[in-house]
């Protein structure tokens, strides 16, 4: 997951997110699920956080069920 404060333009954090993954795959690791936006913002502070989970079956089935947040929306 790659969130952005509220600054940081988009461009920016999918560039990080490619560099994230390159990163993360350079280790033997791989993106199987993820997000790149502004979920938790600090009225439009500049940065981003980058955050990583090992998916094992339980959390890809929260992962992968419905949502309808204010942040986020999927598979309602």
């Amino acid at each position: 997951m790659i969130n952005g404060f509220g600054a940081t333009p988009s461009m920016q954090l999918y560039l990080l997110y490619h560099s994230a993954a390159k990163l993360l795959a350079a280790h033997g690791l791989s993106v199987v699920r993820s997000l790149v936006g502004n979920y938790t913002t600090a009225l439009d502070m500049a940065g981003a956080s980058v955050t990583v989970c090992v998916l094992d079956d339980e959390i890809k089935q929260h992962w992968d069920s419905p949502v309808h947040t204010a942040a986020l929306r999927w598979g309602c």
